[in-house]
């Protein structure tokens, strides 16, 4: 049963793997339009392996992340899992003018204020 369960890990890591490189292709296609050599350059790797990484056979590594990251404007989240990071991006637009402390203070009143709801 323990073998079944780690064939089906594999196969889902396997798929997920596969996703992530056609996420990555689509962004360096559609979105930076730059060939497999611009952006293997760009993050740091060989355009082989970037091939690699596309065609759902290799993972970046975290440096090579953070600067496709950086590089597109996508969170790792949206990168690693295909989530949306729309959210994020709303957010952030939505606190630059707020500074540090007000936006903690806000969250501590949320915090404050779910507990209140919950109790209730």
């Amino acid at each position: 049963m323990k073998k079944n369960k780690n064939n089906n890990d594999n196969d889902l890591e396997k798929i997920e793997q596969e996703k992530r490189g056609k996420r990555i292709k689509d962004i360096r296609e559609n979105e930076l339009y730059m060939n497999k050599t611009e952006l293997a350059k760009e993050i740091g790797i060989s355009s082989q392996f970037l091939g690699l990484v596309e065609d759902g056979k290799g993972n970046l590594v975290y440096k090579s992340l953070k600067k496709l990251r950086n590089l597109s404007g996508h969170s790792a989240d949206y990168i690693l899992y295909g989530l949306d990071d729309n959210c994020i991006n709303k957010t952030k637009e939505l606190l630059q003018n707020y500074s540090e402390d007000e936006i903690i203070e806000t969250l501590n009143f949320i915090k404050h204020f779910i507990m209140l709801i919950r109790n209730i």
